[in-house]
């Protein structure tokens, strides 16, 4: 079918109707197609047909401003969409990220706030890395230094809760520091980008401040929740509301489309604390989770290793036959933390043997931290201490609201 050039109009036919699509290119000797409702298919080529070229209008040049007398935010973006464009010939969303080009897709921005943007990375998200971490924590310190209200970054919502938590130790910030993804791209008409958007910038101008991520609350676009940093977890690969908070009770709600913000009582308020920045990360530091039968011998590949953080079972569990190689992992200066595969609840390793082993060896209990959470804040504790003694310490401690001092029935 090489007569048939990207962005040709095609008549294909599926479920037994003749539909209008878009051929976008080939794959894996299929045709994959973008059909009227936004969605991409891969059918046989027997099954399509051209019907011509395509003119692709250009893009309607709309003349934006931005109003001097509403609150400056600025957006940073590290390769999540905000506002996206659709090349109709290729299939593919291009992000457009000038606040200009912004303003544009999402015109009630321009209500809400006067932009600045920055752009320091455009990654997938799996794709993220500790150094990036830091330098987008640079990025928002000199932000808020330099006046703005309030932060939005944009961010894949794969990791986007691992960047959040890092964020949340490496910086105190008197205005609110939000992370905002899309789980489905703008050219689908299910998209949750533009509700995301706007209602990220309604809590970066709210009486928040702390850092937060703000995601799609339901499966209908009638509001977004606000969850800490250090208690949200992506719960689902595709729905639309797959954000949850742990552990915890989010920290509010936004009203779509009135975007009345509502807080919790336990937020951390705007201007509760100076503007700081403390971004050294110990990147020596891993991640393993426990499972039944799991040689030992894992932990003999992380040697060298300055802190561990451990998945276990239950109340915070690994097989006895662990004990002696986390004991030689303590003895060699490791910062071993446990925590539990459990989404709710804390670590308690004093209630059966091998848990009274682990303590007796140096073991750390997490509390009821998440395991992601906990390695994140073990990077950022061990490069900011000056013994050992001081990270155990601060393991233990609730800094930014990722420990809670007792936990709660699972809702």
């Amino acid at each position: 079918m090489s007569s048939i050039e990207s962005g040709d109009l095609v008549s294909c036919r599926l479920a037994g109707v003749e539909r209008k699509a878009t051929y976008i290119t080939s794959r894996d000797s299929y045709a994959v197609v973008k059909l009227g409702s936004g969605y991409n298919v891969g059918v046989p080529f027997e099954w399509i047909s051209r019907i011509g070229a395509q003119e692709i209008p250009a893009p309607a040049q709309i003349l934006v401003s931005q109003d001097d007398s509403l609150p400056p935010l600025s957006i940073i973006s590290t390769g999540g969409t905000i506002a996206s464009r659709i090349d109709y010939r290729t299939g593919a969303v291009t992000s457009q990220f000038r606040a200009e080009d912004i303003l544009t897709a999402i015109p009630r921005l321009g209500g809400i706030a006067r932009f600045r943007t920055l752009q320091i990375s455009s990654i997938l998200s799996e794709n993220m890395t500790p150094a990036i971490w830091q330098q987008l924590a640079r990025a928002v310190y000199d932000e808020v230094a330099a006046g703005v209200h309030g932060v939005i970054v944009t961010h894949g919502t794969d990791t986007i809760s691992y960047t959040a938590a890092a964020l949340s130790f490496m910086l105190t910030t008197p205005v609110p520091v939000i992370f905002v993804g899309s789980q489905r791209s703008a050219d689908r008409p299910s998209s949750d980008n533009m509700i995301n958007a706007v209602c990220s910038a309604a809590v970066a101008t709210s009486p928040l401040g702390e850092v937060a991520v703000v995601m799609h609350a339901t499966s209908s676009d009638n509001s977004c929740a606000i969850h800490r940093a250090t208690r949200v977890r992506k719960m689902h690969t595709s729905r639309r509301d797959a954000f949850a908070s742990i552990g915890n009770r989010s920290l509010g709600h936004v009203a779509y489309p009135s975007l009345a913000v509502t807080l919790g009582v336990d937020v951390v308020h705007r201007g509760s604390h100076a503007l700081s920045l403390r971004d050294g990360l110990e990147e020596r530091c891993a991640l393993v989770q426990f499972a039944p039968g799991m040689s030992p011998s894992v932990l003999e590949g992380l040697s060298g290793l300055k802190g561990l953080v451990i998945a276990g079972t239950g109340l915070g569990h690994v097989s006895s036959a662990w004990i002696p190689a986390l004991k030689d992992l303590v003895a060699a200066g490791c910062t071993v933390v446990m925590t539990s595969q459990c989404l709710n609840g804390r670590v308690c390793d004093r209630v059966y043997d091998t848990g009274r082993d682990l303590l007796d060896i140096g073991v750390i209990e997490g509390e009821d931290m998440l395991p992601e959470v906990a390695l994140v804040k073990l990077m950022w504790v061990l490069a900011n201490t000056a013994s050992l003694d001081e990270a155990a310490l601060l393991m233990r401690e609730d800094l930014r609201g990722e420990i809670a001092m007792r936990s709660a029935h699972a809702t």
